[in-house]
């Protein structure tokens, strides 16, 4: 991979709640009366009180995009920082707002990039941010855009072009972040991790919750270098900067699995579900009961998955880890294969030909798994799923030529 001078973050993660604009004068309304009782004064999140400035200014200038534009940014922000992303659903009623009152207006097209790619619409997210791009280019967030939008569609020397025109209008910790993951995608693990180091340093330390996703990615990368305990530190440190951040608690409870702590990993993901139901908690809850022997409640988690993941898949567009699922659990392997080459049509990153590649195995059709094996592993990655069916493929081509 061409060496890149910073590093860099997917902070695209951005969030929204829900009402649209009546709904939100009449929230804006009941929350006031509220704050006079002084209900709600000592309690409300500092992007609840974002939620609640927005609102003002769309009370004060219904005609001007600021209002919903800030009202957009802030349940975008809110859905990042509770892990509830159905928050999103009303963000793009902000943001349609937004380009209703004033058409092609910057930030409202950069919110709708960021928005299409939080609902993993990503050509779409692509043609949006090379809208905002043409409107101004020299706001280093919009390469940001088209860079998630790149690395997600599998284009990865554009991506790493645009990560660079990023890096080179501003190294900040965005920046780094994504240039870490990119050198990760590209099997470069120890230049992951000092990237995101220099994304942590570089985080506004007044955004905790900036700070503990920093701190959640690097840990990430350790532990994909087997450093575990150092990685766990990580965790935990992201966990004492924004209490329950629900990505920190997730990695949290896969440190305890690997520590061979399944017990303590189930109570993480136990407590998670209870406040806040999730797919892919459901699926690791599931693995985790079935490691322990308790069968009936694995099958109920991987239900429970099932049901959910539908939901997403519908959002999202996307069947891929609905396929992963059961391709692992060898079910609906044929039904599998169709999505699987449905998404591969659509987007063409490692982990999309990795899945493909997989169902194309579980159909006996090793040749043609072959070829698309070699393509997940075309950037040196060293993701662990992606060269264990590398392995298991090149060996059943192996036996059967011998």
């Amino acid at each position: 991979m061409k060496p890149i001078k910073a590093l860099a973050l997917l902070f695209f993660g951005v969030c929204v709640i829900a009402f649209g604009v009546i709904g939100a004068r009449s929230f804006f309304k009941t929350r006031s009366v509220e704050a006079e009782r002084g209900a709600e004064a000592t309690t409300l999140t500092k992007v609840d009180q974002r939620i609640l400035r927005a609102m003002q200014a769309i009370e004060r200038s219904p005609n001007k995009s600021e209002g919903y534009n800030q009202l957009a940014s802030a349940y975008m922000q809110k859905a990042r920082e509770t892990g509830n992303f159905s928050i999103n659903a009303n963000a793009d009623e902000a943001i349609n707002r937004s380009l209703s009152v004033e058409q092609d207006n910057y930030d409202g097209v950069k919110l709708r990039a960021k928005l299409q790619l939080t609902y993993h619409r990503f050509a779409e997210a692509l043609n949006t941010a090379r809208r905002a791009e043409s409107l101004r280019n020299d706001d280093h967030d919009v390469w940001g855009l088209i860079t998630d939008a790149l690395v997600e569609l599998g284009d990865y020397p554009n991506a790493v072009k645009s990560a660079q025109k990023m890096v080179d209008l501003r190294p900040d910790s965005s920046s780094y972040a994504r240039v870490s993951y990119l050198r990760s995608l590209h099997g470069d693990a120890d230049g992951a991790i000092y990237a995101m180091s220099a994304a942590l340093k570089s985080t506004d330390p007044n955004d905790l919750e900036g700070i503990a996703w920093c701190r959640v990615q690097l840990g990430n990368e350790l532990m994909n270098t087997g450093r575990l305990e150092a990685a766990e530190r990580q965790f935990d440190q992201a966990l004492h900067t924004f209490p329950n951040h629900h990505l920190a608690l997730q990695a949290k409870a896969r440190a305890r699995v690997a520590a061979g702590d399944l017990q303590a990993a189930v109570a993480i993901y136990e407590q998670q579900q209870a406040k806040s139901e999730s797919a892919d908690v459901a699926q690791a809850l599931g693995d985790v009961y079935q490691q322990l022997g308790r069968e009936d409640a694995a099958r109920a988690a991987y239900q429970r998955f099932e049901t959910l993941e539908r939901e997403n898949a519908t959002i999202e567009r996307s069947w891929r880890h609905m396929l992963n699922y059961w391709l692992d659990h060898d079910q609906n392997v044929q039904e599998a294969l169709n999505l699987a080459k449905h998404e591969y049509a659509m987007r063409k990153d490692i982990f999309t030909c990795d899945s493909l590649a997989w169902a194309l195995s579980k159909n006996g059709l090793m040749k043609d798994a072959k070829n698309r094996i070699d393509e997940a592993l075309r950037t040196g990655t060293k993701d662990t799923r992606i060269n264990y069916h590398a392995g298991i493929i090149y060996n059943a081509l192996n036996a059967t030529s011998n």
